[in-house]
Order: C-alpha cells, then sequence, then structure tokens
C-alpha cells in the first residue's frame, strides 16, 4: 500500500462523537512508552502526523487520522505508567472501552508491545479484554532494532509460549521498527487486504 495522503481529522473522548463516516477502521494501542506515535509516523511516512513526546500518556483522547481518504488510522491513549491522576487514567478506561465495545466500524486492533521486555502482565489483561469481547486484535513488536535477531526469535517465543496457555493459537503478529521501517509493508499490506474484504450494513 502506498500511503498518498494522511490527515488529522478529530480528537475527543467520546465513542459516540467519533467520525460517521463508513471507513474501516484500525486502532493502534499499547502501554505507555511503547514507541505508538514513532510506529504511526513511520506507517504514514509522516514525521509529525502523531505527536511523539520524552513524557508517557501523552495521547488523551481518542484521535481519528483519514489514510487515503480510504480508511482510519485510530490513535488510543496509552495504558499503564502514564503519569495521569487516577481519575483522568478512569476516564481513559470508560473510552477506551466505549470506542472497542462500540465502534462498528473498528476492523481490528492492534496492540503495541516493547519487543525488549518478556511479557508484561498489563499486555496480557488487555490482550485478554480484547478476546473476550471478540474484538479482532494483532499485536505489534515495536523497537526490534533494539535487540539483535535471536534476542527478538526469544522475546516473541516467549509471548507464544504465555498466550498459549489460555489462547488457541497464537495472535497474528508483526515484528517492527519505526527508526529502521522495519515491519512497514507487511503492517500496511496486512491492511490493505483486510480493506478489501470491509463490509458494513
Amino acid at each position: 500500500m502506498h500511503i498518498k495522503s494522511a490527515e488529522f481529522v478529530t480528537s475527543n473522548s467520546d465513542a459516540s462523537k467519533c467520525p460517521k463516516d463508513r471507513l474501516p477502521e484500525y486502532a493502534f494501542i499499547g502501554r505507555s512508552n511503547v514507541g505508538k506515535s514513532s510506529l504511526i509516523n513511520m506507517l504514514t511516512s509522516r514525521k509529525s502526523l502523531a505527536k511523539t513526546s520524552g513524557r508517557p500518556g501523552k495521547t488523551q483522547l481518542i484521535n481519528h487520522f483519514t489514510i487515503n481518504k480510504e480508511w482510519f488510522l485510530v490513535d488510543l491513549p496509552g495504558y499503564g505508567y502514564a503519569k495521569v491522576s487516577k481519575s483522568a487514567k478512569k476516564v481513559f478506561q470508560k473510552f477506551i472501552t466505549q470506542y472497542f465495545e462500540q465502534r462498528e466500524q473498528l476492523v481490528t486492533a492492534f496492540v503495541l508491545v516493547d519487543i525488549r521486555h518478556l511479557p508484561q502482565p498489563i499486555d496480557q489483561e488487555f490482550m485478554q479484554y480484547l478476546g473476550e469481547k471478540g474484538i479482532p486484535f494483532s499485536i505489534i513488536f515495536t523497537k526490534a532494532d533494539k535487540l539483535k535477531p535471536k534476542a527478538i526469535d526469544n522475546h516473541v517465543d516467549a509471548y507464544k509460549n504465555i498466550l498459549l496457555e489460555t489462547w488457541e493459537e497464537m495472535p497474528n503478529y508483526f515484528v517492527t521498527s519505526s527508526s529502521k521501517d522495519i515491519g512497514k509493508e507487511d503492517v500496511l499490506g496486512y491492511i490493505d487486504s483486510l480493506n478489501q474484504s470491509f463490509v458494513i450494513d
């Protein structure tokens, strides 16, 4: 897929106020500081489409971007470790769950996981939530340039071993690096294939 245009559309904290366009949507979410903004900028070939920050928890709203005027990329707040108040986290949690449970246009979620770390309970719990709600998702392992190939394989295998204790099969996954453009074509190709079969009543 060639990205010809990537434009910011709207930010809000209410799933019912998300765009009404009947376009397929792909939501990106992960633990704070997982490299989500950098990944979005890499995928869209834009340096600052999503705002990057040294301060985890920068994204605090549901952000919609239209890609090629054909589909929406949705940037969601990170979960865990963000330096925000407990009350703010409760608000995030509420509109994130509303988004996932109410948004008919959502085709799949991409759960971002830092490949440098072994499986974290907070990531496993979020994936479990998506599974229980029947929400399709893929895992995107980020920051692959920080590890040697053998270590990458070992950490992916660790996730497989943990997830297969409760899942029938390993969820679809991608290994990426925003700084090296690793995985870009794989992720975009996957989205393109899903777009071909997108149907909404």
